[in-house]
């Protein structure tokens, strides 16, 4: 009988013993290598992009103001006759129409002597008007003979004058069309166009919730893909007060100085125009926010474990962003190995 109890009671033990779960493993928190900046105020600024392009301030045409025979004159400087791309400076003689048969029609000679005459005739009868040998009417009429022979003198001069053109501005020769020496051209034909690009504008189509923030006289940063690492400075100019309802933009104009000449008509420039300024804020690079269905969300270390922190934003440029709630002055945020923490995630900050 004790044999049997003793049997049984073994069963038992055993029964038990296997129902019993094994011994779990230690849990082993590993740290995650992470490395950390300390939170700082500082100032920021927000942005608005546009982009247009760059027109010369100043551009003229030059057109034939009457026909003859076609002389380009040399340039001053290089000794030759005028090239596209050259630059050029107002009062440089350009071009001569030759035309004989349109000097003589002209008479510009004639003319001088006909001032000449009337000019004599006018003194002479003065003299005699003084000692009454002529009436007052006679003398007007000898005066006026001295003007309109002055108007014609004039008109004939500048008559004379078209047969002649120089550079009306300074800048560069930017359409010029074939030449063929001496060849006979019509009055109103184009003989070229100048553009002065030291100074340029370009027009920019802004969006309307910056209106209220944008205004004459305001800085503006120019680049161009062409020339990235060159930064010109510029200003608004002009605001136009209506607002496109098909894009919801509105015109401004932003001219700049280009003295290297390094932007050229045409080219793509995009602008750079301040549009808020905040100083003394929390900001923190925007890539190591993590944004979620919970919200916004960064981690910072305390005692070696990284502590979840929800977060409100407020202005942002293209890399850094304003914290408006969640953070605090000199805590150490986490920039690098966010990706894999969770709250209270033991960590190893990098030196």
């Amino acid at each position: 009988m004790k044999n049997h109890i003793y049997l049984i009671a073994i069963i038992l033990l055993t029964l038990f013993s296997c129902d019993q779960p094994e011994d779990e493993s230690p849990r082993i928190d590993i740290a995650a290598p992470v490395s950390v900046i300390q939170v700082k105020a500082d100032q920021l600024s927000r942005y608005t992009i546009a982009t247009g392009n760059a027109m010369a301030n100043k551009e003229m045409e030059m057109n034939a103001k009457l026909g003859g025979e076609f002389i380009l004159k040399n340039h001053p400087r290089y000794n030759r006759p005028y090239k596209l791309g050259d630059r050029v400076k107002v009062g440089q003689p350009f071009m001569e129409i030759k035309d004989k048969e349109y000097v003589n029609a002209i008479s510009l000679e004639s003319k001088e002597m006909n001032l000449q005459l009337a000019e004599k005739t006018y003194q002479k009868q003065i003299s005699v008007f003084e000692k009454g040998g002529v009436t007052e009417r006679e003398l007007q009429n000898a005066e006026l003979q001295v003007t309109t022979a002055k108007n014609d003198l004039e008109n004939a001069q500048i008559r004379l004058d078209k047969m002649k053109m120089s550079i009306p501005i300074t800048g560069v020769i930017v359409d010029f069309p074939n030449y063929t020496p001496n060849s006979i051209i019509q009055q109103g034909t184009f003989l070229g166009k100048i553009m002065d690009y030291s100074k340029m504008y370009i027009d920019v189509n802004l969006p309307e919730n910056t209106m209220n923030e944008i205004k004459i006289g305001q800085a503006v940063q120019l680049t161009n893909y062409s020339v990235p690492d060159d930064t010109l400075s510029g200003k608004i100019t002009e605001i136009s007060p209506a607002i496109d309802i098909s894009t919801r933009t509105y015109l401004a104009k932003v001219r700049f100085s280009n003295p290297n000449l390094l932007i050229r008509p045409g080219m793509f420039v995009k602008t750079l125009i301040k549009v808020k300024q905040k100083d003394n804020i929390i900001i923190i690079p925007k890539e190591i926010i993590i944004s979620d269905q919970l919200g916004k969300r960064v981690f910072v270390v305390e005692e070696n474990t990284a502590v979840e922190r929800i977060i409100e934003t407020g202005i942002e440029n293209d890399n850094m962003i304003e914290v408006v709630s969640g953070l605090e002055e000199n805590e150490r945020l986490v920039v690098k190995g966010f990706e894999t923490l969770r709250n209270k995630s033991k960590v190893k900050v990098l030196k």
